[in-house]
């Protein structure tokens, strides 16, 4: 009987406090995050997922989380901190009360900033979210700031933490390495902490990305299934924590990487951490996906809702080798087959020091005259008499010991006092200090005088090809060493800032020695990634269907390189070259002049074709089918234009074994009322017995089309038009 008495009363309790609550409902058009605040008492998360219209459905059906929206340490120690400080007195604990909350409106978002404080020392905490209104995702970020007398180090400072109710769920993430980045990897969370991090210190994205999916009570699915995604938009050292209890409830602590990197906060100083944006679908992982999409397209791409020109770089075409007239030629030959843009890539400058090779030049970007005797200026007239625009290569982040700039200012890198520096790439390679505001002054000098110059230049394609090494800052105070991580992005996005606001109509793309630049943090100031340095199209399947959970098609720089792959040897045709990267934005990186003259044809027609499906891969909804990490032999995805009138289906033959079941195609997205007229296009031969077939939206999706797909190597592309 007492123990009947005992549970009633904290029944009692328990709906008493969500009667006295103030219930806020942050909501996108499709999902709500709760959140429930008692003035004096712990700000809790009560509920994230699909949208609600009243508290009661949550605090009347029992599924009430009661967690805190940012868990301190020091009263209570035994959970995993979202935050984690020492005051100048020595006192390491926080306790974090709600206080008020602040409301706002920022275009067509609506903004909610919960402060929070303590009622012992003068320090402020407010937990933020913008929740947008065109689209399914909520940015959570924190603003920390104290006006106690003397500074406080952090040490632990999340961007958000996230509860989750007790179940088996499973997590799907992206790792890799040079050459081999975003590959895809799922797995069951178990009981212990499961952490994603990274400590490059320039770049995020090579070997893992900030970005995960949680699939809830069922292994992850594509279509179907309760699903949780995030990504964080920061360009440095990240951590994602997921810590899992006996009966399987997961708090998710997400941010940047704390390792070697606590932070003095000054009075009045305020700390904001970078945005994890967050998104929920029940249609699985693809409806995940789909809403990252629109949100990149809509508010984190730069030009996002602009449609991706079909360039060439010069990289695998010449490497350093740059000169007047191979650059000339190959201008010509690839405007020949319907090219847009050229890219001249690494080896156009220095001149004590020339870029002949990689470890030489980096800081001195002026035109090496012997390799360019006519200047940029001569490139310039020269695309715009093949009518196509030019870009160039920097990587304006980094320095070779051999050039001008590192005589002059060798207090410039990166690196401790009494340290001989480790060099990276070429033998000589370092990194700049962008900590330094004369730094980013230099950094941002590099882009302006090159656009001062030559304002024709339409496009920069912007590398960093090492990690942080040297741990060490000759700028930064001997008590603030430990800011550098941080503060190394802080000075990096201040440069990019003062770049967009110049120069906003310029187009960029963000290379990281391959994909390490594959991050929300700068993709704002970018309009795509270079996803890996491996431009195998057979591996390229792998790379790009990995990256496409996050990040849209339009940012997927893909290129169509060499009939023998300069990375894995591989030989594959010219038409499944083509195939792969047009499903993403579509490139060429290789000599053009190398093409066989019995298929420029082919690949004249393919970039023809590529500008007319162009609007319905880069700005349409996508649909991943069958993956090639299921071992099916084969792969398939396709891309819908927002009214479901028009796509475009791609197939991939990526096995070829002896009486090798092929699965049929089943579509997805289609409208199941309308009728679709298929095509076959980008052929060489027709292969598709359905060429000109009309055929419903629902039994595409229901019951698929038979391929006659081919075999190694072979794929195929078809148009949907509504009939």
């Amino acid at each position: 009987m007492n123990k009947f008495k005992l549970l009633l009363s904290g029944v009692c309790l328990l709906f008493g406090l969500a009667a006295n609550a103030e219930n806020y409902l942050i909501s996108t058009p499709n999902t709500t995050l709760f959140v429930e605040g008692v003035k004096g008492k712990q700000l809790n998360i009560q509920y994230y997922g699909s949208r609600i219209e009243s508290a009661d459905e949550v605090y009347d059906s029992g599924t009430a989380l009661w967690q805190p929206a940012y868990p301190a340490f020091g009263l209570e120690c035994t959970r995993e901190p979202a935050i984690q400080v020492t005051h100048a007195d020595g006192n390491m604990s926080l306790d974090l009360l709600f206080n008020n909350v602040e409301k706002s409106t920022e275009g067509n978002a609506q903004v909610w900033k919960f402060v929070l404080s303590d009622p012992v020392y003068p320090f402020q905490v407010k937990v933020c979210y913008k929740a947008f209104q065109d689209v399914d995702v909520i940015e959570a970020w924190t603003e920390i700031s104290h006006s106690e007398k003397k500074p406080v180090t952090l040490y632990k400072f999340a961007s958000t933490y996230i509860p989750l109710r007790d179940n088996k769920n499973w997590l799907s993430h992206l790792h890799g390495t040079w050459t081999a980045e975003g590959y895809l990897f799922e797995e069951e969370l178990l009981p212990g902490i499961k952490v994603i991090k990274n400590k490059d210190g320039v770049r995020n994205g090579q070997d893992d990305n900030p970005s995960f999916m949680l699939s809830f009570g069922q292994a992850p699915s594509e279509n179907s299934g309760a699903v949780l995604g995030a990504t964080l938009a920061w360009s440095g050292n990240y951590s994602l924590k997921f810590d899992t209890n006996h009966s399987r409830k997961t708090s998710i602590i997400a941010g940047i990487n704390e390792d070697a990197s606590q932070y003095v906060l000054m009075p009045k100083e305020v700390f904001r951490t970078p945005e994890l944006a967050i998104t929920y679908s029940m249609e699985g992982k693809g409806g995940v996906s789909r809403n990252f999409h629109r949100w990149a397209r809509n508010h984190k791409l730069a030009h996002g809702t602009q449609l991706r020109d079909v360039l060439l770089n010069s990289w695998e075409g010449v490497y350093l080798n740059v000169n007047q007239e191979v650059m000339n030629d190959m201008m010509s030959d690839f405007s020949k087959l319907g090219g847009e843009l050229f890219v001249m890539d690494d080896g156009w400058f220095g001149n004590k020091y020339a870029r002949k090779t990689d470890s030489s030049g980096l800081g001195d970007w002026e035109v090496d005259v012997e390799k360019l005797p006519q200047g940029i200026g001569a490139l310039i007239a020269s695309a715009k008499n093949n009518n196509i625009k030019f870009g160039i290569w920097i990587e304006p982040e980094m320095v070779n010991s051999k050039s001008e700039l590192y005589e002059k200012h060798p207090d410039w890198i990166i690196c401790q006092n009494n340290r001989t520096p480790e060099m990276g790439r070429g033998g000589t390679q370092l990194v700049l200090d962008l900590s330094n505001p004369k730094v980013q002054d230099f950094v941002f000098g590099i882009v302006d005088d090159l656009m001062t110059k030559y304002p024709q230049i339409s496009y920069i394609k912007w590398d960093a090809n090492m990690n942080l090494h040297n741990y060490g800052s000759y700028y930064l105070p001997k008590d603030k060493q430990s800011h550098l991580y941080i503060d190394y992005h802080r000075g990096l996005i201040k440069v990019l800032q003062r770049i967009q606001a110049k120069y906003p109509n310029l187009a960029m793309q963000a290379c990281g020695g391959g994909g390490g630049r594959t991050n929300y943090g700068v993709l704002p100031y970018f309009d795509e990634f270079w996803a890996s340095d491996n431009t195998d199209a057979l591996q390229r399947i792998y790379i790009q269907w990995g990256v496409s959970h996050y990040y849209p098609a339009s940012a997927i720089a893909a290129h169509v390189s060499a009939e023998k792959n300069h990375q894995s040897g591989r030989i594959v045709p010219l038409k499944y070259r083509f195939d792969v990267a047009m499903s993403g934005r579509l490139g060429m990186e290789m000599q053009p002049k190398d093409i066989p003259d019995n298929e420029k044809d082919f690949a004249r027609k393919a970039f023809a074709t590529y500008k007319e499906i162009r609007p319905i891969v880069q700005l349409g909804d996508q649909y991943r089918l069958i993956s090639p990490y299921e071992r099916q032999g084969v792969a398939s995805l396709m891309y819908i234009s927002e009214d479901k009138k028009d796509a475009v289906f791609f197939a991939y033959r990526i096995e070829n074994l002896r009486c090798q079941l092929t699965p049929p195609f089943k579509m997805q997205g289609l409208d199941p009322n309308k009728k679709y007229k298929l095509e076959e296009i980008n052929y060489i031969d027709k292969k598709l017995n359905q060429h000109e077939k009309v055929i419903s939206g629902k039994y595409l999706m229901e019951q698929g089309v038979s391929l006659n797909l081919g075999d190694e190597y072979s794929s195929m592309i078809i148009r949907l038009k509504e009939i």
